[in-house]
């Protein structure tokens, strides 16, 4: 099988790339077949930032006109058919898109032009990444004037410098908005994406990298093609082709049926389809659970969620991942489907061993369920997600906890615990929540559940941390739980707040 055309726009014109293979990255074919080098190669798995480009997106809602959406991304871990009928921008093109309006005798975008002003290069690799991280910023913040400087630090946590520091790059990210402004002429973008959408041909059967719009052609597929590798942002199977150099003859992108990127809420749920991006879910989550903020920043930078799917999170099962263990806590369900109909099961029950699941060879994880029951008169919420990891932002979990209570009268009501990074799969803490269910919350239920959740799990020792710690943490932070859930401040980094000056 040969893969179908490549189409996208670019500075306004159609970009056409035939035999592009199905496991190319977006980076492989920006360097090495269009030769546009500015967009640069640091980690290859989606880390530094530095191959950051921003992607644009037709979106229509049914209340309204079409949109364009725009997107920060990691080109290094895309494949680059997964942009197909999509507009894209580089470094290289914010001052030669036609689409693209400088300000009036400007050389330069608002964007470059404050990392000038403030300084905010040195050797320069990382730049491109940072300009194109700020672009994205600059569309889809009012150029940058709806950012404090802590939302500025956590649009461009996916970016690392190894130079500056970021004090001059987050200066430049607030000072972009003083500027004079730059437009894009997004009707012009949308009617050519939209004659983009129509010219496309019909989909190839035998096609090698197959991303159907509906989702019965989509299980359909997956019927006829077991053996595809089935992908949705390749912010992980990226990392195969780019650190253990696996080919696919064969693609299977789930990102373009409909109904696996609606979120919504309906009978005392939230239904959210395994395509939808984890920046996209975890913003829903957060409109019923806030105190979810910080967790979901920290869980990846925004690139990374710009393209992760909470369904190919879920589906891939690592036991570090840190969507399972909010997950768990929160007793979502999973709902699998095929050509021969559907079933669902409560989250954990998902995996068998380290990376096994009872995901059949015709079926697809198509939706999470997350139930959001009403809370009685009388009856106190206590939520709470920890990651603990060697850096602050943008790392892999040594451990996640996450922990939520039901008190009603002084007493445990409901109790759910999901761990990650203590066993071979993410898993739910059921010993720990038999101990705190129907006891007194005090300080020494605490205390005993602890003690029990540190029983509970035999983590090992890696390079992220060694099983003693993971089991010392296990404990610490069911302890800062209890003093969090009293209304105890100080105990967490996220309560110290450093003054900075001008």
């Amino acid at each position: 099988m040969s893969p179908r055309p490549l189409h996208f726009l670019r500075r306004g014109q159609r970009v056409t790339l035939h035999d592009v293979p199905p496991d190319r990255t977006l980076l492989e074919v920006l360097r090495e077949d269009l030769h546009c080098t500015g967009t640069k190669e640091g980690c290859g798995e989606g880390d530094c930032g530095a191959c950051t480009v921003v992607i644009g997106e037709r979106v229509q809602d049914t209340d309204g006109p079409a949109q364009l959406r725009y997107k920060a991304i990691n080109s290094c871990i895309r494949l680059a058919h997964s942009i197909d009928g999509m507009a894209l921008w580089t470094v290289e093109d914010l001052t030669q898109d036609p689409h693209l309006h400088l300000p009036a005798g400007k050389d330069l975008h608002p964007v470059q032009e404050s990392l000038l002003q403030c300084h905010g290069t040195q050797c320069g690799f990382c730049t491109p990444g940072f300009v194109m991280s700020m672009f994205g910023m600059y569309q889809n913040h009012a150029g940058g004037s709806q950012l404090d400087r802590q939302g500025a630090q956590e649009a461009l946590s996916g970016n690392l410098c190894r130079c500056t520091g970021y004090r001059p790059i987050l200066e430049a990210a607030r000072h972009m908005a003083t500027l004079p402004p730059a437009t894009v002429d997004a009707p012009a973008v949308l009617q050519k994406l939209e004659l983009l959408a129509l010219e496309k041909q019909a989909p190839e059967a035998q096609s090698s990298y197959q991303r159907p719009s509906s989702l019965r052609e989509l299980l359909q597929l997956r019927a006829e093609h077991p053996q595809a590798q089935v992908v949705a942002g390749c912010t992980d199977v990226g990392l195969w082709v780019t650190k253990q150099h696996r080919r696919f003859d064969m693609v299977l992108d789930v990102t373009a049926a409909a109904e696996l990127q609606t979120i919504t809420h309906a009978e005392g749920q939230l239904r959210i389809g395994a395509a939808a991006t984890l920046e996209a879910a975890f913003t829903a989550l957060h409109s019923h659970w806030p105190q979810l903020h910080s967790f979901a920043a920290r869980f990846a930078g925004l690139p990374v969620r710009n393209s992760g799917t909470l369904g190919g999170n879920v589906a891939n099962g690592s036991p570090i991942g840190d969507s399972m263990p909010l997950l768990i806590a929160l007793n979502a369900q999973v709902v699998l489907a095929s050509v021969r109909g559907e079933r669902r099961l409560p989250l954990e029950q998902l995996y068998t061993g380290y990376r096994q699941n009872v995901i059949a060879q015709d079926e697809l994880l198509v939706r999470i369920d997350v139930p959001v029951p009403p809370l009685s008169s009388g009856t106190t919420q206590h939520l709470r997600a920890y990651k603990v990891s060697k850096r602050q932002d943008d790392d892999i979990s040594a451990v996640c906890l996450v922990m939520h209570l039901q008190v009603s009268e002084g007493i445990v009501t409901h109790a759910s615990v999901g761990a990650g990074g203590v066993a071979a799969t993410p898993a739910r803490a059921v010993q720990t929540e038999a101990a705190m269910r129907g006891q007194p919350w005090t300080a020494a239920t605490a205390h005993s559940a602890g003690r029990t959740l540190q029983a509970e799990f035999s983590p090992i020792s890696d390079m992220r941390a060694s099983g003693d710690y993971r089991k010392h943490l296990l404990g610490s932070l069911m302890q800062r739980f209890w003093l969090e859930s009293q209304g105890q401040v100080g105990v967490s980094l996220q309560d110290i707040r450093v003054e900075v000056s001008a």
